[in-house]
């Protein structure tokens, strides 16, 4: 697996929130996004996951260009974001179900104990807790076996520390497998040789200065 980031650029409502954005990720590696609130992590992910629009700049993922051949680029994704995307109606199990179906992975079993959800197979989403609504969002990866890029928001958020353990032992194997994994948070990461890329939030340009800002890209740690 092979990501390749360059010059990379978006903006949202006209506002400047990428800039100049280059990396590259190869298989069995982990980044970390870090930043304050506002330097654009979120929307990072999201462009490189083909939900937003990148105003400049160019992502190849396995050769494939973003916005070339959508469904070939996307096949190659597994994102969790915000929101865990579970239906609440249907049960831990049935939702697990679902989303192996689409993903062509109809053993959930493995998801069920990737994510200690076995005891609560069957009780329905909405009621379980906070902690364990996002354990069953993210287990959605473990039926991915077959998607090597692993694009995390926030995975962390509402997990105990025996949750966050799962998860970074899930990522572990996933990049053990040849996989890559890029994970925005505010966390350590125990993911093993995990590097990080720091966002800072673009300041944009004030009469006078135009073409000048804050620079955004503040390092790649090794």
């Amino acid at each position: 697996m092979r990501l390749d980031v360059s010059d990379l650029a978006c903006q949202r409502s006209g506002r400047p929130v990428l800039e100049g954005v280059s990396f590259t990720l190869d298989g069995g590696e982990a980044l970390g996004l870090r930043g304050p609130n506002g330097s654009g992590k979120s929307t990072l992910l999201r462009v490189l996951a083909g939900l937003l629009p990148r105003s400049r700049g160019a992502v190849t993922l396995d050769g494939i260009p973003l916005g070339r051949d959508h469904d070939a680029y996307a096949e190659r994704i597994a994102y969790a974001g915000h929101l865990d995307a579970i239906k609440p109606q249907l049960t831990v199990a049935e939702n697990l179900a679902f989303w192996g179906a689409l993903f062509g992975s109809p053993d959930i079993a493995p998801a069920l104990a990737a994510f200690d959800l076995g005891a609560i197979a069957a009780r329905p989403a909405h009621a379980c807790s906070a902690g364990q609504k996002r354990r069953l969002g993210l287990a959605r990866l473990a039926l991915a076996p077959n998607r090597p890029l692993w694009l995390l928001d926030e995975p962390t958020v509402s997990l105990d520390g025996p949750a966050c353990a799962l998860l970074f032992s899930a990522i572990r194997a996933h990049c053990a497998r040849g996989g890559a994994a890029i994970i925005a948070t505010h966390v350590p990461l125990d993911v093993g040789s995990a590097r990080d890329l720091t966002l800072a939030p673009v300041v944009a340009a004030s009469p006078g200065t135009a073409g000048h800002h804050d620079p955004f890209l503040e390092g790649l740690a090794p």
